[in-house]
């Protein structure tokens, strides 16, 4: 960008040049008087804005964009109500490794202690629970540096969300256009002695096995060709969906959380973890259930993972591709050797298909229609719902990266702002909010962002009229149900207040329809899917 004669405007009007600059295309937002310096640059610089209707709509549009299209997702609010309404969303991009950097106003030090609009005790400290660093800019140079920090630190580390803060009188004073961006180092392999003898390993094992995360979501065509080299079995976790082919018949799929999958995971004599942190929400139990034995390896771009690590006997600290490209490199050309059978494979995937039926009846069906409805290509947005703890296991992804489920920080209202930033991304191809009725009332507001968009966004709503989740777990616990009925808004008749359009199948059979219809509509539409249907 030329910006000739650009010496001495405002900080803000720069910041948005150097966003510019440094790739960004769309800023997510709500305006006001503490950040306002901020929007004097955006139109000057190109850059769009999407104005959300709440500060947690902001974080999870930045959180979908970032996701859907691969580049980071930006989030500009004022200070003290504004930040803490977007540290919600921060959790969750933290939790899910995520690439969003907030930016937000503050005020100045050295003011008066108390009674100051939007003050905090402490702002830049309250961010830094959910971001990976969280500062404040002491001028215009240092806010370069940050920028540069913060877009460098997430091409050339586990990406995770940060915060950069900016006093309200720097904002307004003139300052120097920003440097050129830094340019950041390419990802790194592992060692290549250690990848060697990991490879060695895998090579002689009779069961190897591996489980992938979504630190292995770009390495999908290395994860295919190291399973087929080895005849390997394979578990992926649910943000690793799609890294492995459905149609393998040595994959067990999502389904790392059933109980079973722990006798299947002791099997293996040899275990190569990729991406996958295999957390409490990745496992729900309190290990993976690897036999004593077995000889595993963590591959893994977190040094903070691979410190915290005790029972690998190797640890490869690098990017997943560059890691999976290296071993299949050093196993050369030969047959696989594995026992492994793909008929106890596909019993084991029955016997949880048919567990989750059991647990939640009547979701299977509703979720085949769904599926088969959408294009390939579609990506979904999920919210914490039953519909979506079914799906996230019994629907298989063709590819990675397309279904996005809040399953770390678990935050209720993520689907449809997620779904917004996604479909603002990636606006030629389709995108799918799913949520729950009870979910969806703490962000339905963006419904009203999305119709001025004119996105032609289907939102799929489950609506049972209660919380059920927390109702079987009151149950299970034998705790009398409490507080797990709420009365819901006619969903219809609020989307047409919002001038959005709304559908209610009645069958199995209409779901496809209203779907395609709602692809082709000149902006969102709201599906209420009800237990009625099966």
């Amino acid at each position: 960008m030329n910006r000739s004669g650009a010496e001495g405007r405002p900080l803000g009007v720069e910041i948005a040049a150097a966003l510019a600059d440094r790739g960004v295309e769309v800023v997510f937002g709500i305006p006001g008087v503490h950040n306002q310096e901020i929007y004097r640059g955006l139109d000057t610089a190109g850059l769009r804005h999407v104005l959300a209707r709440h500060e947690q709509g902001v974080g999870f549009m930045a959180d979908g964009y970032a996701r859907a299209t691969g580049r980071p997702g930006v989030a500009c609010v004022i200070s003290g109500p504004g930040l803490c309404n977007l540290m919600t969303p921060l959790g969750q991009s933290w939790s899910d490794s995520v690439a969003v950097i907030a930016i937000s106003s503050c005020l100045p030090n050295g003011g008066p202690p108390d009674h100051r609009l939007h003050e905090m005790r402490d702002q830049r400290g309250a961010a830094a629970a959910v971001t990976a660093w969280s500062e404040e800019a002491r001028d215009a140079e240092h806010a370069y540096a940050l920028l540069d920090r913060a877009f460098t630190g997430f091409a050339e580390r586990r990406p995770r969300p940060v915060h950069l803060q900016l006093p309200i009188p720097l904002l307004e004073a003139g300052a120097p256009s920003a440097p050129p961006p830094v340019q950041p180092t390419p990802p790194r392999a592992p060692d290549l002695g250690l990848v060697r003898r990991a490879a060695r390993i895998l090579g002689e094992a009779r069961r190897p096995l591996l489980i992938l995360g979504g630190g292995a979501a770009g390495a999908a065509t290395e994860a295919r060709a190291l399973v087929a080299r080895l005849g390997a079995a394979s578990f992926v976790s649910i943000a690793g969906r799609g890294v492995i082919a459905p149609g393998d018949p040595l994959h067990y799929g999502s389904f790392l959380a059933r109980p079973g999958s722990a006798r299947e995971i002791g099997r293996a004599d040899a275990v190569l973890i990729v991406g996958c942190a295999l957390s409490e929400t990745d496992l729900w139990r309190e290990a993976p259930g690897f036999d004593p034995a077995a000889r595993v390896i963590r591959l893994d771009l977190d040094p903070a993972i691979l410190a915290a690590d005790r029972r690998s006997e190797l640890r490869l600290a690098g990017d997943a591709s560059a890691g999976l490209t290296a071993l299949h490199e050093a196993l050369g050309p030969g047959a696989p050797i594995a026992e492994w059978q793909p008929d106890r494979v596909d019993a084991a995937r029955r016997r949880w298909f048919a567990e989750i039926d059991a647990e939640r009846p009547g979701l299977l069906p509703v979720i085949d229609a769904l599926r088969a409805a959408l294009p390939c290509e579609a990506m979904v947005f999920s919210d914490m719902t039953q519909l979506a703890y079914a799906a996230v296991e019994a629907w298989p992804a063709p590819a990675p990266g397309l279904w996005h489920h809040p399953s770390g920080f678990g935050t209720l209202g993520y689907a449809l702002p997620a779904a917004i930033g996604a479909a603002v991304g990636r606006p030629e191809l389709p995108v799918v909010a799913l949520a729950g009725d009870y979910g969806l009332q703490y962000t339905i507001p963006e419904l009203g962002t999305a119709v001025e968009l004119g996105l032609p966004l289907p939102i799929v709503v489950w609506d049972n009229g209660q919380l059920g989740e927390i109702e079987a777990s009151m149950r299970a616990a034998q705790i009398a149900p409490n507080a797990v009925h709420q009365r819901n808004p006619d969903f219809c008749a609020l989307a047409h207040a919002w001038g959005a359009l709304s559908e209610a199948p009645e069958s199995l059979d209409e779901i496809g329809p209203a779907l395609e219809r709602a692809f082709r509509a000149d902006g969102p539409t709201l599906i209420r899917l009800t237990p009625d249907l099966v």
